[in-house]
């Protein structure tokens, strides 16, 4: 980096002072929504200007989400799905969700407060009425909504419809021996996991209780990696006051609610599932190296 401007990554490089200290780097762009691989006060403290590119992949975890749900057999419209952190991805997840004629029951205790409650449920309504709970936050460690652990035994627990769980979030918003313990206990139906805690050697014990387990890879749409290119591109050529080239060729508009049955017809979650579990070693190689699903149109 010694003679760099400007720096665009992905999650797997740390910008942060052992990387970007003796540097005279001004912009970090992240190709990702998530900032975790940033030490953002770092940054600032150096007048350094950050960028991510939020909601690029929201089209395809909703995709991820709603293909899980099929291949468990839920009859969609008679299920009930909890969304936990409705943000960039959790809003698309909800309008697709609602698509296929989930009920749908949204807990973000920030935008709660912003917004007014009468449109959100709290975790422990959720926990009460939801047969699916799907999650989406950031991962924090702190603070009156901190997600680090938030899928704890308290939570499982208060769990009344032995629901399905899933982590398309951060590995750490699931206490990974909760899970286990909350599956073995009959409280809960075998979870789906995309995202662990301490990749990429996850839990041998947690895979073998998934109902469907996959390399971190939910949201790793065709569209979704080229929607996050052109963001990281588009505030690159905005800082350095530099004119964008022209627009990426592919359709990179999001599907306003497909089908239920256009969502399973795009996407065969189970040959994830199975790359993963014939060589739980390979995670960081099948996430590399992953071939990149279309989003329903």
């Amino acid at each position: 980096m010694a003679g760099a401007d400007a720096l665009i990554i992905r999650t797997r490089t740390r910008a942060d002072e052992a990387l970007l200290g003796a540097s005279a780097v001004k912009f970090v762009a992240t190709a990702t929504i998530g900032t975790d691989h940033i030490d953002l006060d770092w940054c600032r403290s150096r007048g350094i200007t950050t960028a991510s590119a939020p909601g690029c992949n929201a089209p395809g975890v909703a995709q991820y989400v709603i293909a899980a749900a099929m291949q468990l057999g839920y009859k969609l419209p008679d299920t009930t799905i909890g969304i936990v952190g409705v943000g960039n991805v959790g809003s698309i997840v909800e309008k697709w969700a609602r698509g296929t004629g989930m009920r749908v029951m949204l807990c973000d205790p920030p935008r709660a407060r912003r917004e007014g409650s009468e449109a959100f449920s709290t975790l422990d309504d959720i926990a009460g009425e939801a047969d699916i709970i799907t999650f989406h936050t950031p991962l924090t460690a702190s603070g009156p909504d901190a997600t680090r652990h938030l899928i704890s035994d308290t939570f499982l627990g208060s769990c009344r419809r032995k629901p399905t769980i899933i982590n398309a979030a951060r590995g750490a918003v699931a206490d990974t021996e909760a899970l286990i313990r909350a599956v073995d206990n009959g409280i809960i139906a075998a979870p789906v996991i995309d995202c662990w805690e301490g990749e990429p050697a996850i839990s041998r014990e947690l895979l073998s209780r998934a109902a469907i387990a996959t390399p971190h890879i939910a949201g790793y749409s065709r569209e979704g990696k080229m929607r996050a290119t052109e963001m990281a591109l588009t505030a690159f050529c905005d800082y350095f006051g530099l004119p964008m080239p022209a627009p990426l060729p592919d359709d990179l508009s999001v599907a306003s609610a497909p089908a239920a049955e256009a969502v399973a017809s795009s996407y065969d979650i189970m040959a994830d599932d199975a790359m993963l579990r014939s060589d739980p070693a390979s995670f960081e190689h099948l996430r590399n190296n992953y071939n990149y699903r279309h989003e329903p149109r």
